[in-house]
């Protein structure tokens, strides 16, 4: 596959672009805040991992509500 096929194929599945730049845009987030909370593994996982934004947002999610909890308590 030569550079012009790739261009091709993704000029004519523009959801390709939208879905990358949906999945940077989690994974940085949650990476940053990974990063920030000394949490390794996930780092680590979330950095190899490409889910399309799955897995950083279940983070991020895992986050907010055990920061409630805590608040709550």
């Amino acid at each position: 596959m030569t550079n012009t096929d790739i261009a091709a194929y993704v000029t004519g599945h523009p959801w390709l672009i939208i879905i990358g730049v949906w999945e940077a845009v989690w994974k940085l987030i949650a990476l940053w805040q990974a990063a920030r909370r000394n949490h390794l593994t996930m780092f680590i996982i979330m950095a190899i991992l490409n889910t399309a934004g799955i897995l950083p947002i279940v983070y991020l999610l895992w986050l907010h509500f055990k920061n409630k909890k805590q608040q709550a308590q």
